[in-house]
């Protein structure tokens, strides 16, 4: 009887000093991810049409799965898609409140003298934010870019540092910037992936600004009206594409990422993303995106596994104020599959066991492993949809003793 009482109390303390299965919050800067693709065998999904591009992927941004892909990891020159973390960085100090859409920066010599495109300000002029951020998307303006970057950081050097800093917070770990504007420099580069998580974040982090990518005429006053017509002509062929940007360098070639919303029965506002790079023209960075864009919404369709906050499993608990834990996602889970290819959907979930409390809402607890009959699909990481606080002691104590007997 005493060796049973000496254990039993040696559980209890263990129960409140140090819970079993604690499993720590995800950072703020890097939220739970998404449903990452796992590569299938090729034969048995359907097969992406000939692109003529170094690099490319197409992603289905409603379940975050990448469909087709080339060449995703391999370094790559930024052009200005470049500008895209300069617009990250920007709707970030708008939101904060750091700046205002109205308050306006001025032209250093350095913005004014920018080589390659340009939205032809100058040190004359002080220039609203809103005007800068459109001659930076639309004219994909390199003096805009600039003066964006010494407005917010400072100094361009500051505003450097603090893209560097963004990509790392963003899980862009093959990215590194030199200049807030795109223009060659030695290490200044980043990979298709790394570009598909940059534009996913921007979407879904500032839907507010997103207005800016589909404008297709901006014109400020003072500079020349011919230039100013947006360089992505998917906006003028296609009115499904509302985004994104832009590049072009000589080492870079033409680059091109695309975002389209289409509606479906089953999924409404469906979201593709395209990211196209190294093509030989103009015209030909805007075909092989819509080939793209094409293909993917034509060969795949979703299918709503779960809706927004809906527990894809409700597994039990231990030492905690409730008996189960809801696990799913905020969004909701979608996935997408070959076109006719929905009943052959297989899950299952991957999680720690015991489940220990306190859980904490938004924090990632096990994946969701889908498959396509036997072949891998996607992982979608569970978390956490509504808060589990610890037990009382005798709630803990009690369970302590359960799990002792298990």
């Amino acid at each position: 009887m005493n060796r049973f009482t000496s254990a039993l109390r040696a559980l209890v303390a263990a129960s409140l000093v140090a819970p079993l299965g604690l499993l720590a919050a995800t950072p703020k800067t890097a939220p739970a991810p998404a449903a990452a693709a796992v590569a299938p065998a090729p034969s048995s999904l359907p097969q992406p049409p000939e692109i003529a591009a170094r690099n490319y992927l197409v992603m289905d941004m409603t379940s975050n799965q990448i469909l087709a892909q080339k060449d995703i990891d391999a370094p790559v020159e930024q052009a200005s898609l470049t500008k895209l973390m300069t617009a990250y960085l920007v709707f970030d100090a708008l939101r904060t409140k750091k700046i205002t859409l109205t308050q306006t920066f001025p032209v250093s010599v350095r913005a004014w003298k920018m080589p390659g495109s340009r939205m032809f300000i100058d040190p004359k002029m002080q220039v609203p934010v809103d005007d800068l951020i459109k001659g930076m998307i639309v004219q994909s303006g390199n003096d805009a870019a600039m003066a964006l970057a010494e407005g917010v950081g400072g100094t361009e050097e500051h505003f450097v540092q603090m893209m560097n800093d963004q990509a790392k917070a963003l899980g862009m770990n093959s990215t590194t910037y030199k200049n807030p504007d795109g223009l060659t420099e030695p290490g200044h580069l980043t990979t298709a992936r790394d570009l598909a998580t940059l534009a996913t974040r921007l979407r879904r982090d500032f839907p507010e600004y997103a207005y800016y990518d589909a404008i297709k005429k901006y014109h400020y006053a003072g500079t020349p009206p011919s230039n100013d017509t947006n360089r992505n002509g998917l906006l003028f062929r296609d009115p499904t594409v509302d985004g994104l940007k832009t590049g072009h360098t000589d080492a870079a070639g033409y680059c091109l990422i695309a975002t389209a919303k289409r509606d479906f029965p089953n999924v409404p506002g469906r979201r593709m993303l395209t990211v196209v790079l190294g093509t030989t023209s103009e015209a030909a960075r805007l075909n092989e995106s819509q080939k793209l864009l094409n293909w993917g919404y034509t060969a795949y369709e979703d299918i709503k596994l779960f809706g927004a906050n809906q527990p894809a499993v409700t597994p039990s608990v231990w030492k905690g104020k409730e008996n189960t834990l809801k696990l799913g996602r905020p969004e909701g889970i979608v996935v997408s599959v070959p076109v006719g290819g929905a009943a052959k959907i297989k899950t299952q979930v991957v999680r720690p066991d015991p489940l220990v409390a306190p859980f904490v809402k938004g924090q990632q607890v096990g994946t969701l492993k889908v498959s396509l009959g036997d072949q891998p699909l996607t992982d979608v990481p569970l978390v956490v949809l509504e808060s589990v606080d610890q037990a009382g002691i005798l709630g803990r104590a009690w369970d302590a003793i359960r799990l002792w007997i298990k």
